[in-house]
């Protein structure tokens, strides 16, 4: 009986992905997959808020961390991305075996790693966080935001594989749910720990980690209680080191993208160092405000891949370019709208963090303002860059996430601050983010002409 209720489960599924019209599915699964995208980042700029209370040391050294977060993130993402991928086009052509096999193998393979990364990082914490640009003041603080961050580094990595299994088969409002629970919680934990009971910046870090705790929790359960066509069962994990290399090959646009954030956030951190922790302050903020309207243009991408992964599967190729071409239009409209918004309000939004800085309030503000000017073009970019990775064409797909945070990226900040001084480190990012989509135009054409031409 439970076989065939799994079936007609998956078969609903099919024809949902398959026939329903693309655009508002894309929408339908955009909705979740953004909100979820935005909570999670309201959460990571809550601590930034919060943190902000107790001086631009603390704050600088929040921004330090963020390296560390990236890495983890570029393990979590990398696997969970490559799973994603993998399992879209396995349910696209209907071979739910072997989407269990790779949900489960990559799930198992994220958490290993997580393990090692927290060994890895715990061993001499002081070292890697000097590193990766903390200042004297800000490198005590660094260890004790780290340490807790780093503890939480299994679980952290094996959420996001279970977040992009849901999105894979269409799940996306469980994703949500999972996502926001935890965000939330760690916006009130955040406020109790700092400002209730002064456990300092290692509060903001404790609040993370056990939000983080409550959202794997959450997601973990959807499947327990059978909620996902996909399955995760111990017993089906792979003994093949091929399928491994498979979901982390398919990834590894992501690890690349995460990875590359993790060196750019920590040359920036290095390039503004011997500014002070005023400047180190007000880039950390503007970074993080940033990432958070960048990451509603990531999460309308994540509602049509898997739209995309499922009907490539099933070779339905006029819908994939549909579903990209809705993902185009939902991203340039917003990316024009929240342009304006960051253009306008640019010194206003930074002093909310620090208010009465004006120091921090000046560099921030216009950082934000040079950021602004890219953020129309940021969708296309960004969509042409998951289009190649949901239907699984790893060398373009990892080339294009190497362009905004690798290949111009560091380049531009290791030139631009003796050029220019702090206009340069503050452009730096706008200026990459421009070279990216303009590489990205002759990519878009080739994969219409050479690979979804048809239909």
């Amino acid at each position: 009986m439970t076989a065939v209720n799994t079936t007609d489960k998956n078969d609903a599924e099919y024809r949902r992905m398959t026939e329903a019209p693309v655009f508002g599915l894309v929408l339908r699964l955009a909705v979740p997959t953004t909100f979820s995208m935005l909570i999670t980042s309201i959460y990571n700029l809550a601590d930034t808020y919060f943190v902000s209370s107790l001086g631009n040391a603390a704050t600088g050294a929040v921004g330090v961390v963020y390296s560390v977060q990236s890495i983890i993130q570029a393990v979590g993402y990398g696997f969970g991305m490559g799973a994603q991928s993998l399992i879209s086009r396995r349910l696209g052509e209907q071979k739910k075996e072997e989407a269990d096999l790779y949900a489960s193998s990559g799930f198992i393979a994220a958490f290993l790693i997580g393990v090692l990364l927290m060994l890895l990082g715990l061993s001499n914490l002081p070292f890697f966080m000097h590193a990766l640009g903390a200042t004297a003041t800000a490198l005590p603080l660094a260890c004790d935001y780290g340490f807790w961050i780093l503890i939480g580094a299994p679980v952290f990595c094996s959420s996001f594989v279970l977040n992009n299994i849901l999105r894979a088969e269409g799940k996306a409002a469980f994703s949500m749910i999972g996502l926001c629970s935890g965000g939330i919680l760690n916006i009130g934990l955040d406020a109790l720990f700092i400002l209730g009971l002064r456990m300092g910046i290692a509060g903001a870090a404790v609040a993370t980690m056990l939000s983080q705790f409550f959202s794997f929790l959450v997601l973990l359960s959807f499947f327990l209680l059978k909620k996902s066509i996909v399955e995760i069962n111990p017993f089906r994990v792979s003994r093949r080191v091929g399928d491994y290399l498979n979901i982390f090959r398919v990834g590894l646009p992501t690890v690349f993208r995460q990875g590359l954030g993790s060196a750019a956030t920590t040359l920036l951190n290095l390039a503004v160092r011997p500014y002070g922790d005023a400047a180190m302050s007000a880039v950390s903020i503007a970074n993080k405000i940033y990432m958070l309207l960048r990451s509603m243009l990531i999460g309308i991408g994540q509602g049509f891949q898997p739209v995309a992964g499922y009907n490539f599967g099933a070779k339905r190729y006029d819908r994939v370019k549909k579903a990209f071409y809705s993902a185009i239009l939902l991203g340039t409209l917003y990316g024009v709208l929240a342009s304006a918004f960051l253009f306008a309000g640019a010194g206003k939004v930074i002093g909310l963090f620090r208010p009465g800085d004006t120091v921090v309030i000046a560099i921030g503000g216009q950082m934000l303002r040079y950021l602004s000017v890219s953020l129309p073009v940021l969708g296309y970019s960004t969509f042409v860059n998951q289009l190649y990775q949901s239907l699984g064409f790893v060398a373009p797909a990892t080339f294009l996430a190497s362009c905004r945070q690798g290949i111009f990226f560091i380049p531009l900040i290791l030139l631009l601050p003796d050029l220019l001084g702090l206009s340069g480190i503050q452009l730096t990012q706008a200026l990459a983010d421009l070279l990216t989509f303009a590489v990205s135009i002759p990519f878009h054409i080739r994969i219409l002409k050479r690979h979804i031409s048809e239909g």
